[in-house]
């Protein structure tokens, strides 16, 4: 194999199915190099070995198969925290870190006095929103729960890759087995997309755990069923927020409204699109 500069071999790079081909060579070269991207860009005359070649282009093999740049790297960056990724959850995504940021906004008095919340994150996959609140509030007390033993043992992981050890995880199903009237938010993003939807044999969600992104009923069926539970395991004024489809945001807040919580209201997502419904649960 004759030697190639970085700049050459991402020149050569084809990935005709990818959103973002540059991106991702560039991600995928860093990889194997061990460096930051701003490496490529200080060095592109920087010339790569044979195995360093040969390492690259069995990674482009792969995301030329369609295989997320994260699972190849098995790593993903969310709220500026790296988390170790794999198959057993879904990749944490950019639409997901405006749920954060509601759930900050919404407790912005709380942060500032130093309150300590309950918080917990329901189908909480590689930790990311568990661990996202945590870093920016250390007083809360923060738990995520998921139904796979393998996320929940990724997400611990993660919690010490990131040094948040005092975030809890826990293998359960939504709400069952939690204390009621104990948490001041939940927070989730569930499963909503409908099982038809053609996007499921498109991109990234091709290789992503089917059980963590298809939901029964129009997509619907498990935010009906973290609504009818968080309304037990809210204290009096708790906040429920949850990441929906951009199309379903009506039908969120309706649901919302038929158990019970109040200043129901959506927010927007990057897009400009209705991503995250909110609502508080009714003093008893």
């Amino acid at each position: 194999m004759s030697v190639a500069s970085i700049a050459t071999i991402l020149k050569q790079v084809d990935l005709p199915e990818s959103d973002t081909p540059a991106l991702d060579a560039e991600i995928l070269l860093c990889h194997v190099l061990g460096k930051e991207r701003v490496y490529l860009y200080t060095w592109p005359e920087k010339e790569l070995d044979s195995q360093q070649q040969s390492e690259f282009s069995a990674l482009i093999a792969r995301r030329q198969k369609g295989e997320p740049v994260a699972y190849i790297t098995g790593l993903r960056e969310f709220w500026s925290l790296p988390l170790t990724v794999n198959e057993s959850t879904l990749i944490p995504r950019p639409d997901t870190e405006r749920l954060v940021e509601v759930a900050l906004d919404t407790f912005s008095d709380s942060i500032s006095s130093n309150t300590s919340l309950n918080v917990v994150d329901l189908g909480t996959g590689t930790g990311a929103i568990a661990l996202a609140l945590a870093s920016e509030c250390p007083s809360w007390k923060v738990i995520g729960v998921d139904q796979s033993e393998g996320a929940v043992s990724l997400a611990k992981e993660n919690a010490q890759l990131n040094h948040l050890e005092h975030v809890k995880f826990q293998v359960g199903s939504w709400c069952e087995g939690l204390p009621h009237n104990y948490f001041d938010l939940i927070i989730s993003n569930p499963p909503y997309i409908i099982e038809a939807d053609p996007h499921l044999s498109q991109g990234d969600v091709r290789f992503e755990p089917l059980s963590a992104l298809v939901s029964p009923e129009n997509g619907l069926l498990d935010i009906v069923k973290i609504a009818q539970q968080s309304s037990l395991c809210l204290k009096s004024k708790g906040w429920l927020m949850v990441e929906h489809g951009f199309e379903q945001a009506g039908l969120v807040r309706q649901i919302f409204l038929e158990n019970g919580y109040t200043s129901v209201s959506s927010y927007q997502d990057i897009s400009g699109n209705d991503r995250v419904t909110i609502g508080c649960r009714a003093a008893r």
